[in-house]
């Protein structure tokens, strides 16, 4: 079957929870509830993709900015379709939504002992930023 690239809407959101919810290394939190994935998307519109084979979800990535960086988030593919280029695919079309609305450089975060992870944004050609710590804060 043809894979099928296109927007993410909150009609995908069953469907990417339970992907995201089964993705070895992804950490969901309240953020990732219906209402805020729908409040995220309305703030990033056209910004986030989805993949689809036979109108099964295949892949995920959720993408946004603050007008100055560009941030990649909840990018995952299901297990049985790994090594096809779905996950490089979906990120090129996130840098490219980046690129046309002026934003120059995009982060991502990635979990240390996530070593999957580690390794496809290495091979994509990701920078590993050193030196750099990343502190919270609930608000």
């Amino acid at each position: 079957m043809e894979l099928t690239y296109r927007e993410m809407t909150m009609d995908d959101y069953d469907a990417s929870f339970a992907l995201w919810a089964a993705t070895p290394g992804m950490v969901l939190s309240a953020s990732d509830e219906r209402g805020q994935l729908a409040a995220f998307l309305a703030r990033n519109p056209g910004f986030s993709f989805v993949c689809a084979e036979g109108g099964r979800l295949a892949g995920t990535v959720l993408c946004g900015h603050d007008g100055r960086r560009g941030f990649l988030y909840h990018a995952a593919v299901t297990s049985d379709m790994r090594g096809r280029g779905i996950g490089g695919t979906l990120a090129r079309l996130a840098l490219a939504k980046l690129r046309a609305a002026g934003i120059g450089k995009c982060h991502l975060f990635v979990l240390a002992d996530n070593e999957p992870g580690q390794g496809f944004w290495a091979r994509t050609g990701w920078e590993k930023r050193e030196g750099i710590l990343l502190y919270s804060a609930d608000t």
